[in-house]
């Protein structure tokens, strides 16, 4: 059975290219451009994962992470973002990112190998 991953991204070229790298290794891909179209998603389907940027339209990323504990969705999520600072990276951690991807230091191999290191192993 396929991995469902959602990306929560609204650089359209980052979401089509991420899109079709992780298709091409197997994975079923929904996308979402900010919150309302991630929540709305994440009430009729259940998904392995979420890949999350922070800087989005209408609501953080990290505002986002603080609604997916508030309202106790388990869904492991992955920071792919540019904010390179630390205390990013740690709040992040803090509100319950599995891990933390800095794009701009990331090749797209990189990230497509963590994505599915984390979901081998969660089996």
């Amino acid at each position: 059975m396929k991995k469902k991953i959602i990306i929560v991204e609204d650089e359209k070229p980052m979401l089509k290219v991420l899109t079709i790298k992780l298709e091409n290794e197997g994975f079923e891909i929904e996308t979402a451009s900010d919150s309302d179209e991630l929540f709305q998603k994440l009430i009729k389907e259940k998904f392995d994962l979420i890949i999350l940027d922070l800087m989005l339209p209408k609501m953080s990323g990290f505002e986002i992470l603080e609604k997916l504990k508030g309202e106790s969705i388990q869904t492991p999520v992955i920071i792919a973002s540019n904010l390179s600072q630390e205390e990013d990276r740690k709040r992040a951690t803090e509100l319950g990112a599995v891990d933390y991807i800095v794009k701009s230091d990331t090749s797209l191999v990189e990230i497509v190998n963590k994505i599915k290191a984390f979901l081998s192993e969660k089996k």
